[in-house]
Parts: C-alpha cells; structure tokens; sequence
C-alpha cells in the first residue's frame, strides 16, 4: 500500500511537471519558429539572380527578339532562304515562299529562286498533299533546277590524290512525284518516279584546271557526252525522331532504291540503293546526345553500262569526312560513319566532338571496315526551336584541317544524287 502511494506521488509530480514546462516548450519552439523565419524572409530579401555569361546574354537576347524567326520563318509565308546549295558554290541566298496552312493544313506549297556569291543557282517547286486518306497517305510533285559553275572533282576511286583536283559545271532539271503511306505510327512506304535532264561543262573556277581537260571518259564517265534519265523508286522507313531539324532522341531506319534508264546515249543505266541507320542517345534530360549515323551507297550497271561520275557516291565535306574538301573521293559505292557527342553550353547552343570514317569502292566485296578513311574535330550547333540553323564544324584529317559554316543540321535529309527526290530521310 505504501508502494502504490509512492508511485501514485511520483506520478502527480511528473504531470505538474509536464504542464509547467509544456508553455516554455511551447514557447521556446515558437521563438525557434519565428527566428527561422525571420532568417528565410531575410535570405529571400538579398536573393539575386544568377548573371549570364556575355554569350548566353547575347544568345538569349538574340532568341527572344526572334530575329532568325524572322528570316528564315517570315511573314504571309514569304522569308528569305539561307545556304542550301551545293557545297562549294560559295553563300547562297533567295527568297522563299513556304505555306503549310492552305485548304486549312491539306495542302502545302513551297518555291524558293537562290543565287550564290560565284554565280551558282538552284530554285525548286513543291506541292503537296500531306495529310490525304484521314494523314495515311502523302502525295508531292516536284521540279527542281540546279546550274552550279564548280563542282570538284579528284579523279576515280579512293586512291584519288588531293593534287588531282578540276572541277566542272553540273547543269540539271528534274521532275519528281512522291506518294507513300503511312503503315504505322512511325513506318512509312512508297514509290516515287521522275525525270531528270543533265547537261556537264568546263568548271568556272580558275584556281584550277577543268575536269575535261585532265580526265578522260573512261576515268570520268559523263563528261564527254550528256544526257536525259527516267527514273524509278520506292523507299520505305521507320523514324522515331523527335525532330527531323535537329533530333535529340530516336532514330531514322529505311531504304531508297532508285533505278536510272538512260532515254538518250542508252549508256547509263544503272540502280542505285541507300541504306541508312541514325539513331540519338540522350541523357542528363536530353542536355547531352549522343548521336550515331551509318549509311552505304550501292550501284549497279548492266552490262555495257557504266554509271555517269556525276551521280556517283560522293565522300568529302561538311557531312560526311568533315576533315576533307568538299567531293574528295568518288566511287560506284560507299559506306560512311559519324559519330557525334553532343551537350548543351546554354539554351540555344550546344558544343560537339566527332569522328568520321568512311571509303569509296568499286568492288562490292570491299564492303567492309577495311582502309577506312577518318578524322575528328568538333564544333558548334546554333538552335531555335527545336531546329539547327547555324552549325560550325572544325575537321581534322591527314590531309589538313577543314572550316565548315552550314545553315543545317550535320544529319539533314540528303538525297542521293544532287537532283534525286529529296525522301524525309
């Protein structure tokens, strides 16, 4: 009994003592509250934000003023059309009319004139219907007209010599129309047809010698004697990309085949097939990309029959061996690799280091990694948008260094052949 008073006293002394410091507690752990506060309201006062580097100024400010939008989007649909001719023929520049909003987004129009600072032009025609069968099925037709005055050329095969360079004129009109359906959310299939007239001639640079005057028929097919092209395809792909200007993530899989019918001389038949694999790797929240790209060019002629020099496979340049000048090796075939890793400085530009490899061959058993030629560089990649429009390119090979300023993605949309219908891969 004398126990259990003890305990019950001891117990009422803990509960006096439990309200008589609850109120200090209380108020200790307000006071804490109010100082933290206090603290916080103080730190939020003397925040600053961060200063941009003076390029990322520049750069932001230049982007939120929407000049390249300007220039290169427009207004009514009218913009000016920066680069896009062939390497080599110097800056080009025209004006471009672009619509992708007629018949309310079922029909798309696009013509643009360019002339470049040596006297080179291109212009093209192109009407569409994109979104035919409820966006399964595509249709264009299109006419595109080339006159480029110097166009390299090093002689045959991948044992060219860089001393050997001419250059000549290409001439050309095509005529192309494209339909395809859509199989699936990503794949698509379909034939495409043409015509395509060529006229080739003494080069306008004077820094050296014409084509024609230092090769000969049989090392240059073509260059004597020109003429007119039927031709037939079909191509089939699967892209994922997240976007075709200037990707971060996904891949482009797929196939052109082409079959050229010499309607003129009946001495350049040929078909020709390209096979390509691009695929982006991204992490860090697609701040840094790596991007992969392997693609093999292959001809063939029947018998008789040679294909022309100019519609050759081309290695050399601001695409495919950056460390090279622009047409350095051609060949009836080719296999290219680039390999690009990729990060973002500031919004609106990102830093890139590469390595290209790749070789010409007659032999279709030289189809291999075999006597590759290489080089590595890096680079800058000026973007809006979602879209590349401005790339510098610093290459590195065995035969120098090479400077390429381009208005392009490096992984554009190419068409094999310099007048070949431009397929979206």
């Amino acid at each position: 009994m004398r126990q259990r008073n003890r305990r019950v006293r001891w117990e009422g002394l803990l509960w006096i003592a439990c309200l008589v410091l609850a109120p200090l507690a209380a108020g200790e752990e307000s006071t804490r509250a109010a100082l933290i506060k206090a603290e916080r309201e103080k730190k939020a006062a003397d925040l600053r934000p961060d200063e941009p580097a003076r390029a990322e100024a520049f750069m932001n400010k230049y982007l939120n003023r929407n000049a390249t939008q300007k220039l290169t989007i427009g207004a009514y649909g009218l913009s000016l059309k920066i680069g896009g001719a062939a390497t080599g023929q110097g800056f080009a520049l025209g004006p471009q009319y672009l619509r992708q909003d007629l018949r309310r987004g079922n029909v798309s129009l696009l013509t643009n004139y360019q002339i470049t600072d040596s006297a080179s032009t291109r212009g093209e025609f192109t009407l569409a219907l994109p979104r035919l069968a409820n966006e399964r099925m595509y249709l264009d037709f299109s006419a595109r007209r080339h006159n480029y005055n110097r166009i390299d050329y090093y002689g045959p095969g991948p044992d060219s010599e860089k001393d050997g360079r001419t250059n000549y004129r290409y001439e050309d009109m095509a005529f192309d129309s494209r339909f395809w359906v859509n199989l699936g959310r990503s794949f698509f299939a379909g034939p495409s047809a043409g015509a395509v007239m060529v006229n080739v001639g003494p080069g306008k640079n004077e820094d050296v010698s014409s084509t024609e005057e230092v090769y000969t028929p049989e090392q240059a097919p073509g260059i004597d004697r020109q003429t007119d092209f039927l031709r037939f395809g079909a191509v089939a792909g699967f892209d994922w990309r997240d976007s075709p200007l200037g990707a971060r993530q996904g891949g482009v899989y797929g196939a052109v085949y082409d079959y050229y019918k010499d309607t003129g001389i009946k001495k350049h038949d040929f078909h020709m097939l390209k096979l390509r694999a691009e695929q982006y790797l991204p992490y860090h929240n697609k701040r840094r990309v790596i991007a992969l790209r392997a693609q093999t060019i292959l001809t063939w002629a029947r018998s008789g029959q040679v294909v022309p020099f100019y519609f050759q496979p081309v290695l050399g340049g601001s695409e495919e061996l950056r460390g090279y000048r622009s047409y350095r090796f051609y060949g009836d075939n080719a296999l290219m690799m680039n390999a690009e890793y990729r990060w973002e400085v500031f919004s609106g530009m990102d830093a890139a280091v590469f390595a290209d490899a790749g070789k010409v061959f007659q032999d279709k058993a030289k189809l291999n990694f075999k006597d590759l030629e290489s080089d590595v560089g890096f680079g800058f990649r000026f973007n809006v948008r979602n879209a590349t429009f401005l790339r510098l390119d610093f290459g590195f090979s065995d035969e120098g260094f090479m400077f390429w300023m381009k208005f392009n993605d490096v992984f554009v949309k190419k068409p094999v052949g310099r007048s070949s219908p431009e397929h979206i891969f």
